[in-house]
């Protein structure tokens, strides 16, 4: 049977409408059960407490828990990778950072890439890093602790996240800029390290100041300099590495959120929004400063601008990682 122009052309209309519906009635549902964000390193370090304090204040938002699951190893390789492979359902999250999403891709040969195989959602906050050393440590400025490294070369020692994290690179960012050479000593993630260095087992490290930062208040370990260009608000009586007579040790570790490529753009900006809500709560900023972390604006809480800053930091960063010929595991 043929149908009359008008009531077929009023069907295809219809029909052409559904994805837009669909679209819609799914940023309205969604999430319709729990989310999983994936923490690429072990619990307790700067990156796992950054997620749940975020993760948190989200479930407000978005009606539905978001499960922390920690999936370490391989400098945060395995954790990403498994996000990389992940349906795009809206269902699995990866909080990352420089390390993760910059240099990881510079130094290890992926099954996945750093840049291309993900969707951003927003980007999280900002951390310059601490200079930090075991209480024991003789040395009481920055400038002491390179001589008391460059007197203890063979035995001197550093912890880091595992070979390539940032804190990794950043000691060999130092060692090159210092002159100084000790010991890496690799862990499954910052936070293990960070134990390790309060007990007294290793040297130092150069570490987010969101995991050093209450170890040093508590009075358990030394600091010496932060890696940014301006002091810490939460720290105001540690020095900047200019200050302390290291100019241009500046690297700082930012956080942020991603998907799986192909999620659905409506799913994102629910996210995104979500990300927008914590970060506005006084108690989450709170948080959040206290650990050291700078907040971006709100207008800088978007998926646009995580993929300029993305592709910025790879863009400056590669160059130099690969030719410092700095090679993961």
């Amino acid at each position: 049977m043929k149908l009359p122009r008008r009531k077929f052309l009023h069907l295809a209309a219809g029909a052409a409408a559904l994805p837009a519906v669909s679209r819609i009635a799914l940023a309205q549902t969604y999430p319709t059960r729990p989310i999983t964000m994936v923490v690429p390193y072990a619990a307790g370090g700067p990156t796992d407490t950054i997620a749940r304090i975020l993760t948190e204040r989200m479930r407000v938002s978005l009606g539905q828990i978001v499960i922390v699951e920690n999936v370490t190893g391989a400098a945060g390789t395995i954790g990403v990778g498994r996000v990389a492979r992940a349906a795009p359902d809206g269902y699995t999250i990866c909080i990352g950072h420089w390390g993760t999403h910059v240099v990881n891709g510079a130094i290890y040969d992926l099954p996945y890439h750093v840049f291309n195989d993900f969707e951003p959602v927003s980007l999280i906050a900002t951390n310059p890093a601490l200079i930090v050393a075991r209480k024991a440590v003789p040395a009481n400025t920055l400038q002491e602790l390179i001589a008391w490294l460059k007197a203890n070369a063979a035995t001197a020692t550093q912890g880091t996240a595992g070979l390539g994290s940032a804190s990794h690179v950043s000691g060999v960012y130092f060692q090159a800029i210092t002159g100084t050479r000790f010991q890496f000593v690799p862990y499954r993630g910052a936070g293990p390290a960070m134990q390790d260095l309060v007990a007294g087992q290793i040297d130092m490290m150069i570490d987010q100041a969101a995991n050093s930062l209450l170890p040093v208040r508590a009075g358990l370990i030394k600091a010496y300099a932060v890696t940014g260009k301006t002091r810490l608000t939460a720290a105001p009586d540690i020095p900047t590495v200019d200050e302390a007579g290291v100019p241009g040790l500046h690297i700082s570790t930012w956080h942020a959120l991603w998907m799986p490529k192909g999620t659905s753009k409506d799913i994102i900006t629910r996210l995104d929004g979500a990300v927008v809500d914590a970060l506005a709560d006084a108690r989450v900023r709170q948080r959040l400063a206290d650990l050291g972390q700078e907040l971006p604006p709100p207008e800088e809480q978007n998926p646009e601008t995580l993929a300029a800053v993305h592709r910025a930091e790879i863009e400056k960063w590669w160059p130099i990682l690969k030719a410092a010929k700095i090679k993961g595991e």
